[in-house]
This record gives structure tokens, sequence and C-alpha cells, in this order.
């Protein structure tokens, strides 16, 4: 049987970390007062998930409410100190479900990272989960990395580096004062792309609160100053997460995507990170995401790794089961 106990978001950092665990930006205190600030969220806490009075995970979650009810939300969370197998996975998702139950009669259900596909959970309402990444090695410097890319992408680099006019540079001190010339490139790539991007704000509380340790911003401009693109990458002990990224259309052929995803990883490295996730490509659990793939896989020879992707835990079954029936509706309408 395991064990649930509230600590604080220092306590999880620390015992995360000193056990030599990566820990995921969206499982700090940092993250939790950028979700806050965003409308229909809340802080919910943090747990140590014990087995015999031994931690064995631990879990941040928010709550969210959405369409007059409530759910938890913990992304990359629980984290496993070692690898659960299919039926530890199960128990402790079974002991967590009576533990919410007891604590807050609102939660309908808990959106969390599960690695095994078990029949406790279901598919996420919303939201297109992944269950593969792409992470980059970026330690023994510029060259190092670029020698460990695939040849095309070894071949787009140098392209990039030889004919890109675009400049780029660390900006976060200057995007942190203000977002908003910088969001004008997102609004661009959400209407090329098919998808809304978040208000402005949101942008900006992320960078602000975050901070310049967890947080920087990487930008592209051409000569006349103009910013052509832009990514946002996060640093949680040593890994940096490619978190979101914009282009212009009009510099699209200019391979200026290229040098700035360079730019980043390079940055990235003399910040002390050891590798970067260019966070989610698809596969066969998340085919919508295959479109991704040609892009970001070329930054390394590496395989494509595994992570364990979001899936939704009902708390209320007979409730949930009512979201999923009322969603099937809505998507039939659509169609």
């Amino acid at each position: 049987m395991y064990t649930f106990s509230e600590i604080s978001y220092d306590e999880l950092e620390s015992a995360v970390l000193a056990a030599g665990v990566n820990l995921p930006i969206e499982q700090t205190g940092a993250w939790a007062a950028y979700e806050k600030t965003i409308p229909g969220r809340s802080e919910w806490g943090a747990l140590v998930c014990k087995q015999d009075d031994v931690p064995v995970a631990y879990v941040m979650f928010d709550d969210y409410e959405t369409h007059g009810y409530h759910y938890l939300r913990a992304h990359h969370g629980p984290i496993w100190l070692e690898a659960p197998d299919a039926d530890q996975e199960r128990a402790l998702l079974e002991d967590l479900v009576a533990y919410v139950k007891d604590r807050d009669k609102a939660v309908a259900f808990m959106r969390l990272a599960v690695d095994h596909d078990l029949d406790i959970c279901r598919p996420c309402l919303s939201t297109i989960p992944y269950d593969a990444t792409v992470i980059v090695d970026v330690t023994g410097g510029d060259d190092e990395i670029l020698a460990r890319m695939k040849p095309r992408g070894r071949r787009d680099v140098r392209k990039a580096l030889r004919e890109s006019p675009a400049t780029c540079a660390d900006e976060t001190d200057k995007a942190n004062e203000s977002f908003e010339e910088y969001y004008a490139v997102m609004v661009e790539t959400g209407e090329r792309d098919g998808f809304t991007p978040a208000p402005l704000e949101e942008y900006q509380a992320f960078i602000r609160l975050l901070g310049p340790e967890r947080c920087r911003v990487f930008v592209g401009r051409l000569e006349d100053g103009t910013v052509v693109n832009w990514a946002i990458d996060t640093i949680s002990g040593t890994r940096g997460t490619r978190f979101y990224a914009a282009s212009s259309t009009a510099t699209m052929r200019m391979h200026v995507t290229d040098k700035l995803a360079y730019f980043e990883l390079c940055e990235l490295g003399r910040l002390g990170c050891t590798d970067v996730d260019m966070m989610a490509v698809g596969s066969d659990f998340s085919p919508e995401l295959l479109g991704l793939n040609e892009f970001k896989t070329k930054f390394t020879k590496d395989p494509i790794a595994r992570v364990a992707p979001d899936r939704d835990l009902p708390v209320k079954g007979t409730f949930y089961q009512a979201l999923v029936l009322a969603k099937r509706a809505k998507n039939k309408l659509a169609r």
C-alpha cells in the first residue's frame, strides 16, 4: 500500500535533486507560481508517495477548473525515483485516487504521466499527449554539438550559418520588459499553422515568474532589427527544454530556424545544461505530431527517447464517463 503526505515545493525539489533524478520544470514551485496567474488554475499542492515509509515518488498538482468541474494536472509527474513496473504503477495510482477522493471532493479526474497502458486510465479528453521526444547532448562545446548531429542536421546548420541573414542573441532581459514585439511573430505562426496562441500576458508571466535562471529567450533578427523567429527555453537542473517557438512566414526559406536552434543548443550548453529536450515528436501513440519529427530528429544521432505520456485517471467514474459521452457528441456535431 502507498501512502501520501503533503510537502512544500522546496522539499519536493530538494528530495528529487538529492536522488539524482531529473526534475521537470513543471514540477517546481516556480511553475506553480506561473500556473496560478492563468484564469481557472490554482495551486493544489505537492505530495511525497511512500511505500513502507520509504519515498518512491513525488508529484505536484495544479487545480484546473473548466466548464464547471475541477481536475488535477501533474505535468510530467509523478516523478518516480526508480522506474515502476505496471503493477507498482497501478497500485500507486489506485491508492492516489483514494487519497484525492478523501482530501478534495471536487476533483473529477487527474491528468498525469502514466508509463504503462493501464485499464484504470483513459485517453486524455483534451490536449495531444506524447510518448516520444528528442534529447540532444549539448556537452563539449559548439563543434561537438554539431559533430553529434545527423548528416542532414550538420548540412542544414552549416548552410544556415553561411547564408542566413538573421543574427541570433539571448534577449531574455528585453523580453522580460515587454513581450509585445515577439508575440506578433507567435500570432503569425498560429495563423499559418492553425492554432490560437495563449494571451500575451501568459508568455510574459512565464518569463517573469520562472526567472532568468530557469527561462531564456533566444531571438533571431534581421539587419534592420526585425524579429523573425524566437524560442523560449526552460532550464531545470542540467536539462534545457525547447518550450515555445515562433517564426515569420516571410523568412522560412532563409534558414533562420536552423540557425537559431543551433544557437540555442550552444548557449544552453554554456549555461550549464548537459542536454536539451526538443519536446515532443510523433509516434504510433501520437501520429498527429509526426510532422515535427523531420526537424527535431536531425539534431542528434541518438534514438528518439520514450517518455510517460499523459493519461486521464478518473476519480468520479460516472461523471468522467458523462464527460466522455459529451465530448463524443460534440465531435459528432462538429463533423
